[in-house]
C-alpha cells in the first residue's frame, strides 16, 4: 500500500500548528470560547461544561436553562479529564476530529462527484483540485481553526455531515443515512439535507446497477433508515436523562423557538429583539420557512447535481439559520473547492471575499465597542453582521449562477465562452 507524503505532511502541519497555538498561547481557547462569532447558545463548549457539571453530579443537564445541547455529549466528555485543569486532551481530541473531517473532505474530493455525476459532466472537468488540496484548504481556514481552538460542539455536527456525503459518493447509503441521523440528532437543521443526499445515493445506486431502482421505494426505506437512527440516538438520550420531553424541548424546542436572543453572526436575533410579542409567532413561522423553502427550489433546479445542492444549502445555513457561527461557514467554505471547475464562471468572487474578511475584521471591533468600550449600540455589531451575511450571499448566489451556466454551456456547447445578458 503506498504512503502519500503529501497528505501526511498537511495533516502533520495541520496537528502541529493547532498543538503550537494551544501550547504558546494557553488562554486563546477561553479567549476564543467566549466570542459571540464562534460560540452560540447551541454549540458553546463553556454551556456543555455547565451541563457536564450537573450530569457528573447526578442532576439533570437541563436544569437552569444554559444547556441546550444533545445529551449523548455529556457522557463522551464525561470520559475525558476536566477540561479547567487538564485542556491538553480535550484539545487533542477536537484536533483529531478536525482531522477526520478533512479525510472525508478528501474521500468526497477523490470521488469526483463534483465534476461528473450520474446527470451531468462539466465542460471544465479538467480544472479541479486534488482530495489533499481540498483538504488542506478545509484545515488552515482560519475560521476552522478558531472553531476547533474554541472547542465547539458544531464540529462533530459538520463530521456528522461530511461523513453522510463521503458515505453517499462511496455507495454506502445506510451508512450515509446513520451519519446524517448524527447530525440531524445534533443540531436539527441538517434534515434539511435529505433530499439531495438521498438523490445523490440513488444516482451513486443507479450507477453501478443495469436496472435502475424505484425512485419512491429508495427514497421510503432511507427516510425510513434516518427516521430509525435519529428514534435510535433519542432513545438512548432518555436513558441518559430519564425526562424525555425536558430534553426534547430544551434542544430542539429551543432550535425552533429561537428565545435566546444573545447577539451572533446571523440576522435573527436583532429581528426578534425589536419584534412585538404579537407578531413572534408569525414571523417565527416566516423565518423557519424561508429557511426551509431553498430546498425544493435548489434541488429541483439543480436535480443533476445533488452534491452542489448540499453545498449550496450548507451556505444558505450559515447565512439564515438562527445561531449561526463562522464553523457554519467555514464547512460551506471547505465544499466550495470542490467546484474549482466553476471559478472562472463565477463574477464576483473578489467583492463577495473582500466583504467576508472586512467584516471578519471589523466584526470583533464592533462588537467591543458596543459592550465594552459603551461608545456604540447593538446597530454596530449588526450592520457588521450584514455585511458579513451580504459577502456570503454574493458567494453563494454566484456559485449557483456559475453551476446553471456550466449546465447551459453543456447543454449549447457552441456558446461557450460567450457573455450571457439578462433580459
Amino acid at each position: 500500500m503506498s504512503v502519500d507524503r503529501r497528505k501526511i505532511a498537511v495533516f502533520s502541519a495541520a496537528f502541529v500548528l493547532r498543538l503550537v497555538l494551544i501550547c504558546l498561547f494557553p488562554s486563546l481557547p477561553d479567549l476564543l470560547t467566549g466570542r459571540v462569532e464562534v460560540s452560540t447558545p447551541v454549540n458553546s463548549f463553556k454551556r456543555l461544561q455547565e451541563g457536564l457539571f450537573l450530569y457528573t453530579r447526578n442532576v439533570s443537564p437541563y436544569d437552569g436553562g444554559v444547556f441546550h445541547q444533545a445529551p449523548l455529549l455529556l457522557p463522551l466528555f464525561a470520559l475525558l479529564p476536566e477540561a479547567q485543569f487538564h485542556p491538553l486532551p480535550t484539545a487533542i481530541f477536537y484536533i483529531f476530529v478536525d482531522l477526520v473531517n478533512a479525510q472525508a473532505l478528501a474521500t468526497i474530493s477523490e470521488s469526483g462527484q463534483s465534476v461528473k455525476s450520474r446527470l451531468h459532466s462539466a465542460i471544465r472537468k479538467h480544472i479541479r483540485w486534488d482530495g489533499v488540496s481540498v483538504a488542506a484548504w478545509f484545515l488552515f481556514n482560519p475560521f476552522t481553526i478558531a472553531t476547533c481552538l474554541a472547542r465547539s460542539t458544531s464540529v462533530f455536527t459538520a463530521s456528522g455531515i461530511l461523513f453522510a456525503v463521503s458515505n453517499a459518493v462511496s455507495g454506502n447509503t445506510v451508512n450515509s443515512m446513520l451519519a446524517l441521523g448524527f447530525a440531524s440528532y445534533l443540531s436539527l437543521y441538517p434534515a434539511l439535507l435529505f433530499v439531495p443526499l438521498v438523490l445523490l445515493c440513488f444516482d451513486q445506486r443507479a450507477q453501478g446497477q443495469s436496472q435502475v431502482p424505484n425512485v419512491a421505494l429508495f427514497v421510503i426505506q432511507h427516510g425510513a433508515m434516518l427516521v430509525g437512527s435519529v428514534s435510535a440516538l433519542l432513545g438512548l438520550s432518555y436513558l441518559i436523562t430519564g425526562n424525555f420531553w425536558e430534553f426534547m424541548s430544551a434542544t430542539y424546542g429551543f432550535h425552533l423557538l429561537v428565545p435566546d436572543l444573545t447577539p451572533n453572526s446571523g440576522l435573527w436575533w436583532y429581528f426578534f429583539i425589536e419584534m412585538f410579542d404579537s407578531f413572534r409567532e408569525f414571523f417565527l413561522g416566516v423565518f423557519w420557512l424561508h429557511l426551509a423553502s431553498y430546498v425544493g427550489g435548489l434541488t429541483t433546479r439543480l436535480r443533476r447535481q445533488p452534491l452542489f445542492v448540499i453545498t449550496s444549502l450548507l451556505g444558505v445555513f450559515a447565512i439564515f439559520k438562527p445561531y449561526p457561527s463562522i464553523s457554519d461557514a467555514s464547512l460551506f467554505l471547505a465544499l466550495l473547492p470542490l467546484y474549482r471547475h466553476l471559478f472562472p464562471l463565477m463574477r464576483y468572487t473578489f467583492f463577495a471575499i473582500s466583504a467576508i474578511l472586512y467584516s471578519s475584521l471589523l466584526g470583533p471591533a464592533f462588537y467591543h465597542l458596543w459592550i465594552y468600550a459603551g461608545s456604540g449600540n447593538a446597530n454596530f455589531f449588526y450592520a457588521i453582521t450584514l455585511v458579513w451575511s451580504l459577502g456570503l450571499s454574493i458567494l453563494l448566489a454566484d456559485a449557483v449562477f456559475a453551476a446553471i451556466r456550466d449546465e447551459w454551456e453543456q447543454e449549447h456547447p457552441e456558446s461557450q465562452g460567450q457573455e450571457v445578458k439578462q433580459v
